[in-house]
């Protein structure tokens, strides 16, 4: 894991430069709003989940595989009305601003297009915390012994996840921005919109538990 002084580098030096990269991108290579072409975003590929077919867009193009360069956190990249889905998986966790980015998603959706949006599971680790079950919490970032440690090392991963996600707080969030027919499916195996979620993707996306998974997914339609 990069450290926090390393990224925090990384970004103050870089992001102007990703910032006016992102606003290029926009204005004179991304789809047109009035492009009847399916637009497939990928918000964060990282270093292991580029998908082909799908415009993918990361920070990090030093280790990761990337279509666009662009800092998450800003404005994103694509015109009003242009993107028919958007998918993220395990991102949100590391945005500061979840009311901006999702504003800036239902900008940039067209009408009647749909999110994918994953994270860690708030809700698991909570009944797994209440429960007392160590076991299901893993031992990444930290190696830690009492459940509280292990919760927190869950939701926190040495702050670099900023957030806890729970279907209630990010539902209310989607909501408000006019996201409907909001609702959770399992990680890997789950999905309302198959002619977009299809086999390959899904397996990039990682599980073991189904009962209490450790990964939240929320699906959604812009009206």
């Amino acid at each position: 894991m990069i450290s926090r002084q390393l990224k925090a580098m990384f970004y103050g030096v870089l992001g102007p430069v990703m910032k006016i990269n992102g606003r290029f991108y926009k204005e004179f290579r991304s789809p047109a709003s009035a492009n009847t072409n399916v637009v497939k975003v990928h918000l964060g590929p990282g270093q292991k989940s580029y998908l082909n077919g799908w415009i993918n867009v990361d920070a990090n193009f030093i280790s990761a595989k990337l279509d666009v360069w662009a800092d998450l956190r800003n404005q994103l990249p694509f015109k009003d009305k242009s993107v028919d889905i958007f998918y993220s998986h395990h991102v949100i966790e590391h945005l500061p601003d979840l009311e901006f980015h999702f504003n800036e998603i239902y900008r940039c959706l067209k009408p009647g297009g749909k999110i994918r949006i994953a994270g860690p599971n708030g809700d698991s680790a909570i009944k797994k915390f209440m429960e007392n079950d160590s076991a299901w919490f893993p031992d990444f970032p930290d190696s830690r012994k009492s459940i509280g440690g292990r919760f927190e090392n869950f939701i926190f991963a040495r702050q670099e996840h900023l957030t806890i996600l729970t279907y209630s707080h990010l539902s209310e969030i989607l909501s408000n921005k006019g996201f409907t027919a909001l609702e959770k499916a399992l990680p890997k195996r789950e999905t309302k919109f198959p002619e977009f979620i299809d086999e390959y993707l899904l397996s990039y996306e990682w599980e073991e538990d189904y009962e209490t998974p450790h990964t939240l997914v929320i699906e959604g339609c812009k009206p």
